[in-house]
């Protein structure tokens, strides 16, 4: 840690960005988490540097892989610094860059609808079984809209497990939040 007596140079945090910005999703390895919206920001705190990510949601297993590797990739790159988790306010697939969106897609995994509030907005938790999708999961395979979901849990908790009914190729579609 950084303190008083020794102040950041004054580009630690262009150094920091520049260590961070490589860094993946371990569960989704072709998005970085600048691109998932998990890295919030590289600031200056009371103690020196703090990176500062949100979980896509309370709980998820990948948040200590996450810390591991944003905490290697300073240290590769000469900072000392700490990871800060901010669970407020809520993580929201909102996030999401459109570069993570494609990628998602191009790697098969259909990318989620963004939300009619958008990415500044509070997102707003609903709690209602069986609620229906409000729009057609397109294929991330053939593009088709003609598809059903066959698990609402997928690979991992953020997806479900969807199947194409016309190239009957199944998918993991990344739940809106």
């Amino acid at each position: 840690m950084q303190d008083n007596a020794n102040p950041l140079p004054a580009d630690a945090l262009a150094r920091a960005r520049a260590a961070l910005a490589h860094l993946t999703d371990p569960e989704i390895p072709v998005v970085t988490l600048e691109e998932l919206g998990i890295l919030r920001e590289v600031r200056v705190g009371a103690g020196g540097l703090e990176v500062v990510i949100t979980p896509t949601y309370n709980g998820c297993p990948a948040m200590g892989q996450i810390e591991d590797d944003v905490q290697a990739a300073l240290a590769a790159h000469g900072l000392d610094g700490r990871v800060v988790t901010q669970l407020a306010p809520a993580w929201t697939t909102d996030w999401m860059s459109d570069a993570a969106r494609d990628k998602l897609r191009a790697w098969g995994i259909a990318p989620p609808h963004r939300s009619k509030a958008g990415a500044e907005a509070s997102p707003v938790l609903r709690f209602v079984r069986g609620a229906a999708q409000s729009a057609a999961v397109a294929c991330p395979q053939c593009g088709s809209s003609n598809t059903t979901e066959t698990s609402h849990f997928g690979s991992t908790a953020c997806k479900a497990l969807y199947r194409c009914l016309d190239c009957l190729e199944p998918f993991d579609y990344f739940k809106p939040l």
